[in-house]
């Protein structure tokens, strides 16, 4: 017990600091993004009904790498809802070990954490991949937020819990942290 811990403190840590140490790279195609809802799998699906043009994967991307970006010109929507598709593809990005669409989605929190002497965004998520268990890893691929859980603070601001996060392992505050969600630049990012 002791053993687990001290790797839910690092692991809470690295995702922290590493959420400060990437930029908000818009360069990146993936297409899980804008999932068709969050009570949906976060995986697209050519039969899944989608609300919006913008949450449909670009005819470009690859069908295997869900993207963490909008397809098209289209803004992410400025929702409560957006947000948590945009954590949701964090969470799966993170169970995947997929360190580019991690520090995209993280890229404003990483930033700050590099300026603090962090590092780079893709070296901190490195090491944190290694202090998440195989059983935890698969959990975060399927991990959903439940909208109750979830406060927004401003209109372009929502706070995530941990407590939030419904996946086959409980994760807690000092494994996953209480993430906050700004929206810049016409997308949801982790910016604490």
């Amino acid at each position: 017990m002791r053993a687990r811990t001290m790797v839910s403190v690092a692991v809470a840590g690295c995702v922290a600091l590493v959420a400060t140490a990437c930029g908000p790279d818009k360069t990146k195609d993936d297409s899980d993004a804008k999932a068709p809802a969050a009570s949906e799998a976060s995986e697209p699906s050519a039969s899944a009904e989608v609300e919006k043009p913008s949450t449909a994967p670009s005819p470009s991307a690859p069908s295997e790498k869900p993207s963490a970006l909008p397809a098209g010109d289209q803004p992410a929507p400025k929702t409560k809802e957006g947000a948590i598709e945009r954590y949701e593809v964090y969470l799966h990005a993170v169970g995947r070990e997929d360190i580019d669409t991690v520090c995209e989605v993280a890229g404003p929190a990483a930033e700050k954490g590099e300026a603090e002497g962090v590092g780079p965004c893709s070296t901190a998520f490195l090491a944190m991949f290694q202090m998440i268990s195989p059983e935890q890893k698969e959990a975060l691929k399927t991990a959903t937020v439940d909208p109750q859980g979830v406060a927004v603070i401003a209109p372009d601001k929502v706070e995530i819990p941990a407590e939030a996060v419904r996946a086959s392992v409980t994760f807690s505050d000092s494994e996953l942290g209480r993430r906050t969600m700004g929206y810049l630049k016409d997308e949801w990012f982790i910016t604490d």
